[in-house]
């Protein structure tokens, strides 16, 4: 192949996903010449599986994305359809908002927001080769199925299932990305000749059937929150839900379809070596591990306003396509059902995220970084919160500025990461809240008041929204010290209100904090007798309330914070073979040298480093700081 030198990038990302993208606009942002190459320009920003942004803890990441100056949550309130938030009958650290959106819009929205990015470059071409250089200024190189030749400070690899991607529908295999797009074979290749760690992982993606041909009369109904909210703390006018969802079940002829053909499966049949996502079963998965599960739910979901496709939510198959459309006619409402689409599995490299630090760097290869599914995550809202940790770091590193590394204990994407670079992935890895040791402290409401500080200090949070954040967080303290201050008289209205909500009524006066101290009562209970009540955005409402209500658990969590950060203040050092401290276990002594942990409190995550183990490792370090060592 004859090749060319086509120019020269601060930074350059391979895939426009939704890891590529966060990276890209984020490098773009903080002022780095900045290209993002894509196989097919009309991928760019694609939804290749369910329809919708957020979710159980996803939306968490989403919210936090968007504190920091991310675009994921702010893309998706512009091309929302519905608009929900999960887990309402929970406490507030679980509450999590959920958007269906118009995935075709979503693509087009963020592509062009890719366009008209200032520093950034958008390009279609397939990348065949990666390499390092002998240029001290520039090592890296990538090179173009086309021959073009670009050389990098730094090289973001963000391909989600497109590495080495291959697509099993029952019998049939053939290379592939996700919805009929080429896969990226080439690169997969270069990667391990450069010494990458790479695996295998698998997912799936389920059928979307014509809206006409689904019968809807007595499926149930699933509508949207009113009024709806938004994921982006900048967002002032979401406008209405204008879509509902509908729920349907499998029953026992499904089951009986499927288990009469699983060896037709190409997962239960041995053709796929990829490892699946527990969390995210295909339906025979959920057939053959819970065989006494009479029935498992599905939801049909629009994918937009301008198709008639329709997305069966928790279907995801690979059974082949005749198979499908006879278990898809045994449920209700898709007795008729014509599938637009099969169900599909997908097969894919990524690589092992151990070898990575905190900055998504590769110990081993200075200058280049990992986002998304390629580090053996999954979903959109992972993959863009890893991108965006990437692109930022990538960006610093350009510009000499010192990495921003996230904790546990500041945030959901923190503890993504650690999870990821710590305990490894033997899975897709997917966020859930149960992650989390600090939960009520990372709630989706309060992102803003821990990350915003953060964006504004790297530089990607803009003069409008720090200004519109100090106000908030002004206002909030101002309605704390208000509530806190403010006596309720005993009332006939009050008691009324107190008794109706089986709680005590009153006979002296009472403090508004004190009975929003109450589990019973809610902030809005109390709005016709709190006279004096502000007028101000329910966030700030919402966060006020959740101060008060359960402060005595925050500030555990607080304390527990405190503890894990005295843990994280004893450093461990970054170059240093662990087999010199005796006393050290033979499984420790090869986790910490693969891993390296920054400190003791991450080297105690490590599975198959015990408590044991720490002791020694902390009086090694008090005895090496004795000595006049570095910690």
């Amino acid at each position: 192949m004859t090749t060319y030198q086509a120019g020269k990038f601060d930074v350059a990302v391979i895939g426009a996903g939704h890891a590529g993208i966060e990276a890209a606009l984020a490098c773009a942002r903080l002022g780095c010449k900045t290209a993002i190459f894509t196989i097919n320009m009309d991928a760019v920003g694609n939804c290749p599986c369910n329809p919708s942004i957020g979710g159980t803890a996803k939306g968490h990441l989403v919210r936090e994305i968007d504190a920091l100056g991310g675009e994921m949550g702010k893309t998706a309130d512009e091309c929302f359809l519905q608009m929900r938030m999960l887990n309402r009958g929970k406490g507030p650290a679980v509450h999590s908002l959920r958007a269906q959106i118009d995935r075709l819009k979503y693509a087009s929205v963020m592509k062009h927001k890719l366009e008209l990015q200032e520093n950034l470059e958008l390009r279609q071409a397939e990348i065949v080769d990666v390499k390092r250089t002998e240029n001290s200024e520039y090592p890296w190189q990538i090179t173009t199925q086309m021959g073009a030749e670009f050389l990098l400070k730094k090289l973001i690899i963000a391909t989600g299932t497109y590495l080495g991607g291959r697509i099993y529908v029952g019998e049939v295999s053939y290379e592939g990305g996700p919805d009929g797009t080429f896969a990226a074979t080439r690169l997969g290749t270069s990667l391990r000749d450069l010494g990458l760690p790479l695996r295998r992982f698998k997912t799936g993606t389920p059928a979307r059937v014509l809206r006409s041909s689904i019968d809807f009369s007595e499926l149930q109904e699933q509508a949207g929150d009113e009024p709806p909210e938004a994921f982006s703390f900048m967002t002032e006018d979401m406008g209405e839900n204008s879509v509902v969802c509908h729920i349907s079940w499998t029953n026992e002829n499904t089951k009986n379809i499927i288990l009469e053909n699983i060896h037709r499966s190409p997962l239960y049949g041995g053709m796929i070596e990829g490892i699946g996502p527990r969390y995210c079963p295909s339906l025979e998965d959920k057939i053959m591990r819970f065989p006494d599960k009479e029935r498992h739910q599905l939801f049909i979901e629009p994918c937009g306003l301008n198709t008639e496709e329709m997305y069966l939510q928790g279907m995801s198959s690979s059974l082949p396509e005749e198979v499908q459309l006879k278990f898809y006619h045994t449920i209700k409402g898709l007795e008729n059902a014509v599938v637009m689409r099969p169900a599909y599995a997908i097969e894919y490299d990524c690589v092992d995220p151990l070898t990575m630090s905190a900055t998504l760097e590769f110990k081993d290869f200075p200058g280049l970084y990992g986002a998304g599914q390629f580090n053996g995550s999954s979903g959109y809202e992972e993959a863009a919160a890893q991108g965006l940790v990437a692109g930022v770091n990538a960006a610093l590193s350009v510009l000499g500025k010192e990495p921003m590394i996230l904790e546990r204990s500041s945030s959901y994407i923190g503890t993504l990461i650690d999870d990821l670079i710590t305990k490894g992935a033997n899975e897709p890895y997917r966020m859930m809240t149960s992650r989390s040791e600090y939960r009520l402290i990372l709630r989706q409401d309060n992102a803003d008041k821990r990350l915003t500080p953060i964006g504004r200090e790297i530089g990607l949070v803009t003069d409008e929204r720090w200004e519109s954040f100090l106000r908030k967080q002004q206002q909030i303290e101002e309605e704390l010290q208000r509530i806190n201050s403010t006596t309720l008289s005993p009332s006939d209205e009050l008691n009324a209100i107190l008794v109706s909500r089986e709680t005590s009524a009153v006979v002296s006066g009472v403090s508004l904090a004190d009975l929003l101290r109450r589990p019973q009562i809610s902030y809005k209970d109390l709005e016709s007798v709190d006279v004096n009540r502000p007028d101000l955005a329910r966030s700030v409402f919402e966060q006020a309330e959740i101060e008060i209500k359960y402060a005595g658990y925050i500030k555990k969590q607080l304390d527990r914070v405190e503890q894990v950060q005295r843990m994280q203040e004893k450093e461990l050092p970054a170059d240093f073979d662990y087999k010199e401290i005796s006393g050290l276990r033979l499984e420790a002594q090869e986790k910490l040298n693969k891993i390296k942990p920054r400190n003791i409190a991450q080297a105690s995550r490590i599975s198959g480093v015990s408590p044991a183990d720490i002791s020694v490792l902390v009086i090694w370090l008090s005895g090496r700081k004795r000595k006049g060592g570095e910690q």
